[in-house]
């Protein structure tokens, strides 16, 4: 079996997929994407595919993983990251089609039947936080994250630290104690901002605080850590394990590599089992689209240190399309009670409307990030 061809569709909202074809009719598809760069991306794609994988036996996956990530002399960052992840999945979904069994068979086999996953809910009121949180209530969710503030100061005032108490607050009454929430940073402190918010925070007891610090601080995050006792998450704007490695000698709680990010599968994999070995928890970044939720959860079926998923349905950011619309049978990302059922087709498991992906391809506006400023016209994180 060799690999013939391999494509790239943009589609709506912002995610970009690709589809690997075979000499013998076999097909993978996978989502390399770093939001607000898919037009790099993909070019990122092309260059791999006609390099490494063009002619090549798809079965080779850990093969081709050193040869896409070493086999040129400047390495990593996002983009070239994402473009391996992207087809490294694709990879993987079509050597579960070889074989006949889902790739979480391939990987151990399952260790559960089901994941938690949580919702976002984006209310920047405490009143629209504590509407949106009960409407994921009652439609069975019992996890949700939202965002810890908006634009925020490197050292957040009493004002500032009062809107992040609220925002729980208000969360933590529409869940009441038996349901969870976690509170994203988004790097928009600074570690001594990020030590003061946290500690606002400690009598809500959300599930986790995610990215108090930006990834290139994080050897400073082992201040946010001793400084509460709250989970401390991050790892979405980490790429590989030798990035990752910091974070968890620094005593985070939960990891959150994105398998379109992280290296896809393999190089995810890798990190997960890294990170048992500090007795860290997996909660797999996802604000995208089906491929990447679909190996996200090939992941999670596998992984013991699994904690929960996050999934875009719903998302604030999807305006344009959603992700069931690129999706055969929607079945598979079907909810119960809160939780997604493990996955029994082959490969990813997850059957993509090729016709759909065709045609949305080339519709969607180049999606970029808000660039945010400080009252005094200084740059500000989003």
């Amino acid at each position: 079996m060799k690999i013939t061809r391999v494509e790239t569709f943009a589609v709506p909202p912002r995610w970009l997929m690709c589809r690997i074809e075979t000499d013998d009719g076999l097909v993978g598809w996978g989502e390399p994407v770093v939001e607000g760069r898919a037009d790099t991306v993909r070019t990122a794609v092309h260059e791999l595919a006609d390099q490494f994988l063009i002619g090549a036996d798809p079965l080779r996956i850990e093969d081709h993983w050193q040869l896409m990530t070493k086999g040129s002399f400047y390495r990593g960052g996002p983009v070239l990251s994402s473009a391996v992840a992207g087809l490294d999945q694709a990879l993987w979904d079509i050597a579960g089609k070889a074989y006949g069994a889902p790739v979480h068979q391939l990987l151990g086999g399952p260790v559960r039947e089901r994941a938690r996953a949580y919702c976002w809910v984006g209310g920047d009121e405490p009143s629209e936080i504590r509407d949106q949180v009960a409407a994921q209530v009652e439609a069975g969710f019992t996890a949700v994250k939202m965002n810890g503030s908006g634009r925020m100061a490197r050292l957040p005032n009493v004002a500032d630290l009062n809107e992040v108490a609220s925002r729980a607050e208000a969360a933590r009454e529409a869940l009441g104690p038996s349901g969870d929430f976690a509170v994203d940073f988004h790097g928009r402190f600074s570690a001594a901002g990020a030590i003061k918010a946290v500690q606002v925070l400690e009598p809500y007891a959300p599930m986790f605080v995610e990215e108090p610090v930006l990834p290139e601080y994080t050897h400073l995050i082992g201040r946010v850590v001793d400084a509460t006792t709250l989970p401390i998450a991050t790892g979405e704007r980490l790429f590989s394990r030798t990035e990752a490695l910091p974070a968890l000698q620094a005593g985070i709680a939960i990891l959150q590599p994105d398998l379109s990010h992280a290296g896809g599968i393999s190089e995810s994999r890798r990190i997960a089992s890294l990170a048992e070995t500090y007795d860290v928890a997996i909660a797999p970044h996802c604000p995208l689209g089906p491929l990447a939720l679909a190996a996200s959860l090939q992941l999670a079926f596998c992984t013991p240190n699994f904690l929960i998923q996050e999934q875009s349905i719903g998302i604030h950011y999807n305006t344009g399309a959603e992700l069931l619309d690129y999706v055969a049978d929607p079945e598979v990302f079907r909810f119960h009670d809160g939780h997604l059922l493990r996955p029994t087709a082959a490969g990813l498991g997850v059957e993509i409307d090729e016709k759909a992906v065709r045609r949305a391809d080339g519709t969607a506006e180049s999606w970029h990030n808000p660039v945010w400023r400080h009252a005094d016209g200084s740059f500000a994180e989003w």
